[in-house]
């Protein structure tokens, strides 16, 4: 009796440990947020009042010839590569990489998983969209865009949603993989994805620096926000299913 007793004593102490780690995890995640948004929204104030202006266009005309703004710096092959890598952030090619993803959870039976991608992503386009139409900077003119664009510029919406998509693969790869180094490389692979595509678009010229920070922090903040939630919903899942199992 006495083993048993200490037996179920341990077990309490290691899920109370557990729910207590979790609850910093998340309020620290939480507070996150809370910073990376109050940063953006200083950014968005300075680019509104265009403060940042002349930084941005130093930055767009470095990366041209002095003697032909319409060439960008360095090999042939560099630009043909940025409008590849470019292309990875596209609405078509996050699009069917979305349902796709969606498409295999659901086939798995993990609708909660094929949820969580689908709404984040959504998400991320809708808030993309609803930034746009609010701060409605046009386009830069400084130098020659080498690539078509049709919408506003800030935030880049190339920037945000590969953030939003990306990040959001990457985290639910890292909770289905097991050991600490393959979470690292997951982690690492999405960060270095939404790093070179959102470079590409001030490399093309189609946007500013500050549009393209903007759409990062924007992106990180809703996927990592998204992510949060996510983890309280399996949290209260989890503690239903633990006390249903003690009634029973």
């Amino acid at each position: 009796m006495r083993r048993k007793g200490t037996a179920a004593l341990l077990y309490i102490q290691k899920q109370v440990a557990r729910r207590d780690r979790e609850e910093l995890f998340l309020l620290v995640g939480l507070l996150v947020v809370l910073g990376i948004t109050f940063v953006v929204l200083n950014l968005a104030g300075e680019v509104l009042e265009g403060d940042t202006q002349y930084f941005d266009e130093r930055i767009l005309a470095s990366l041209r010839k002095a003697d032909d703004p319409s060439t960008p710096i360095g090999p042939r092959w560099l630009e043909i590569a940025a409008q590849d890598i470019t292309a990875l952030g596209s609405a078509t090619v996050l699009g069917l990489t979305v349902v796709t993803v969606v498409g295999f959870l659901l086939l798995q039976g993990l609708v909660r998983n094929a949820g969580f991608v689908l709404v984040a992503s959504l998400g991320g386009w809708l808030l993309n969209d609803v930034l746009k139409a609010i701060f409605a900077r046009p386009r830069p003119s400084v130098v020659p865009h080498l690539r078509e664009v049709f919408t506003l510029s800030f935030p880049s919406g190339h920037a945000l949603t590969s953030a939003v998509v990306f990040l959001t693969l990457g985290a639910l790869l890292m909770h289905v993989a097991e050991r600490r180094i393959v979470k690292f490389y997951c982690l690492a692979v999405a960060v270095f994805a939404t790093v070179l595509i959102g470079s590409t678009r001030v490399y093309l010229g189609v946007h500013y620096p500050t549009d393209v920070l903007a759409g990062w922090m924007f992106g990180t903040s809703w996927a990592l926000l998204c992510w949060l939630l996510a983890r309280v919903l399996d949290r209260r899942a989890g503690l239903r299913e633990e006390r249903a199992h003690a009634e029973s």
